[in-house]
């Protein structure tokens, strides 16, 4: 059997909110409470649990999509006025990276964590 990542917890001001943002978002299927949790499932075998905190880090979040995916998650970026850009350091530019012949763009969830689509994966040497 492959090992799977299962799922993983995502640190939030407020638990609820974050949780409609990647339901809405990215169309990921909103399950609610679990224990002391907000579940969003991202696939059969993938849940963010989503958990209000004070303090926490930000954290990177990267997932990969197919072009048409990418459309509807990015159509709804910009119904939003979501602002968006091409690369981790610069993700208000309001542009998309085409890297390694796909595309993809950043941007930032309500507790400020930088979040990211891409269609193709990176070419590691």
């Amino acid at each position: 059997m492959a090992i799977t990542l299962n799922h993983t917890i995502v640190p939030a001001r407020d638990k609820e909110e974050s949780a409609q943002f990647y339901s809405r978002i990215f169309g990921f299927r909103y399950v609610g409470p679990f224990s002391r949790f907000i579940v969003v499932k991202v696939n059969d075998t993938l849940s963010l649990d989503f958990d209000s905190r004070e303090k926490f880090d930000s954290n990177h979040y990267a997932f990969k999509v197919t072009e048409r995916e990418f459309d509807e998650i990015f159509a709804r970026l910009k119904a939003e006025n979501i602002r968006y850009g091409s690369g981790p350091f610069d993700p208000e530019n309001m542009s998309i990276n085409h890297n390694d012949g796909g595309r993809g763009v950043y941007f930032r969830d309500p507790a400020g964590h930088l979040l990211e689509i891409l269609t193709v994966d990176y070419k590691m040497p």
